[in-house]
C-alpha cells in the first residue's frame, strides 16, 4: 500500500480556507497511517482503518478534531439502525475511531489547538463503545463423546473412501484442530519443514502464519505435538504424503497438498482453507449429523481448549498452545462440562476437611 507524501504537520501556518482545513485533516490521517506502518500493521488493516475514518468524517460533516461523544453516538446508531451492520463491524469501527483519537490527543493536541482553537476529545467512551460480539454468540463445542464418535467413524472409513488421499488429508487437518487447537489458515499454510520431530520431547510444529493482534501480520509460535499429534504426523508423512507426488521430500512443499497440480511445475498445489472446511462439514454430516451446519474448524479449536483444561492443563499453557496474546481471550474458549464446578467445590471442601482433621489430631 502506498502512503501519500506527508508534509510536516508542525509547519507554521493558519487554516484560512476550507481547502486548507481539508488538507490538514488529510495530513492527520496520513500521519496516523504512517505511525501504524511503523508499528508493523499490515497494509490491509491500515486501509480498513482509513476507510472507517473517512466514512466517519463524511458522516460528521465538519473537521474531525471537532467530534464529540454525541457525534459518535449518532454515528454508531446510524450504522446499526440504518446500515444494518453486524455487532462485530460496530465493535471494529468503534475501536478504530478510539485508536485514532488517542493518537490525535497524544501526538497532535497542541498543534491542533494552535491551528484551530479546538481541544481534541475522545468521542468513544465506556458508555457508547459497543460490546465485543462474542458476548452474544458463545461457541460451545460438542461433548467429548460426540467428538470421539465423529473421529472414530471418520478414521474407520478412510480405507474405504472413494478418494483416499483428500479424505486422509482432511482427517489430519481436523485432528490438528481437535488435538492442538490450530486455526484453519495456520493449518493450510504448513509446509513439510514445519514439522520438527527433533525439537522437544514429542516434536513441535512451527506455525508461521499465526493470527497477529491488531493487524500486525503473522505471529509465529512452536506448537508441541501433544495429544498424539506426533503419532498422526508420523502416520501422515510415512504412509500418505508421498502418494500425492514426488515433492514429499521437499521441505518447502505443502504439508497438506491439493490433488490439483501447478500447470507450470507439475507439482502439488496447497490445499485451501475452503477444501479443509468442506472436508470437516462432510464428515459431520455422515458421523455426527446432530451437529450438521454447526460444528466448524473453530469449534474444534474451542473443543481442544476445553478438553485440555478439563484434563488439568493450566490456563496459561492452553493460552500458549492456542497462540493468544491475552489470557482473557483463552478463558472464552473454555467450556467445561456441567459437573466441573461441583467437582471443584467438593475437592475444595475435601482439602479444608483434611486440614481441619489434621489440626484436630
Amino acid at each position: 500500500m502506498g502512503l501519500a507524501v506527508v508534509r510536516s504537520i508542525r509547519s507554521p501556518r493558519q487554516l484560512g480556507s476550507q481547502q486548507e482545513i481539508e488538507d490538514f485533516e488529510q495530513e492527520l490521517v496520513d500521519q496516523y497511517a504512517l505511525a501504524m506502518a511503523a508499528a508493523g500493521i499490515t497494509d490491509h488493516h491500515i486501509s480498513h482503518q482509513r476507510s472507517t475514518l473517512f466514512d466517519f468524517i463524511r458522516y460528521l460533516g465538519r473537521p474531525v478534531w471537532t467530534a464529540e461523544s454525541a457525534d459518535a453516538d449518532r454515528y454508531l446508531v446510524w450504522l446499526r439502525a440504518e446500515q444494518r451492520q453486524a455487532q462485530s463491524t460496530l465493535f471494529s469501527k468503534a475501536s478504530f475511531l478510539r485508536q485514532f483519537f488517542d493518537f490525535l490527543e497524544l501526538r497532535y493536541q497542541g498543534d491542533i489547538h494552535a491551528l484551530t482553537g479546538y481541544l481534541v476529545s475522545q468521542p468513544i467512551d465506556e458508555f457508547n463503545r459497543p460490546s465485543k460480539p462474542y458476548h452474544y454468540v458463545p461457541r460451545v463445542p460438542p461433548a467429548e463423546a460426540e467428538v470421539e464418535q465423529l473421529f472414530t467413524g471418520w478414521r474407520e472409513s478412510l480405507p474405504h473412501a472413494r478418494k483416499f488421499l483428500p479424505a486422509a488429508r482432511d482427517y489430519l487437518a481436523a485432528s490438528l484442530w481437535r488435538r492442538a487447537g490450530l486455526r484453519i489458515t495456520e493449518t493450510a499454510m504448513l509446509d513439510i519443514r514445519d514439522w520438527r520431530p527433533d525439537v522437544g520431547e514429542l516434536g513441535k510444529l512451527h506455525v508461521r502464519f499465526g493470527k497477529g493482534s491488531g493487524g500486525r501480520g503473522p505471529k509465529t509460535r512452536l506448537v508441541p505435538a501433544i495429544n498424539a499429534v506426533d503419532e498422526l504426523l508420523t502416520w501422515w508423512l510415512t504412509d500418505v504424503r508421498h502418494q500425492f507426488g514426488d515433492d514429499w521430500a521437499d521441505p518447502d512443499a505443502p504439508l497438506l497438498p491439493s490433488e490439483r497440480r501447478d500447470r507450470h511445475t507439475g507439482r502439488c498445489m496447497r490445499a485451501g482453507a475452503n477444501a479443509l472446511r468442506t472436508g470437516l462439514a462432510d464428515a459431520v454430516v455422515r458421523w455426527l449429523p446432530t451437529w450438521q451446519g454447526r460444528l466448524t474448524p473453530h469449534g474444534l479449536r474451542h473443543f481442544c481448549a476445553s478438553s485440555l483444561y478439563a484434563q488439568g492443563v493450566d490456563l496459561k499453557a492452553v493460552q500458549e498452545l492456542l497462540g493468544h496474546s491475552w489470557l482473557s481471550t483463552t478463558t472464552r474458549y473454555i467450556h467445561v462440562h456441567d459437573g466441573h464446578i461441583e467437582q471443584a467445590w467438593a475437592q475444595a471442601n475435601h482439602r479444608v476437611a483434611a486440614r481441619l482433621t489434621g489440626i484436630g489430631g
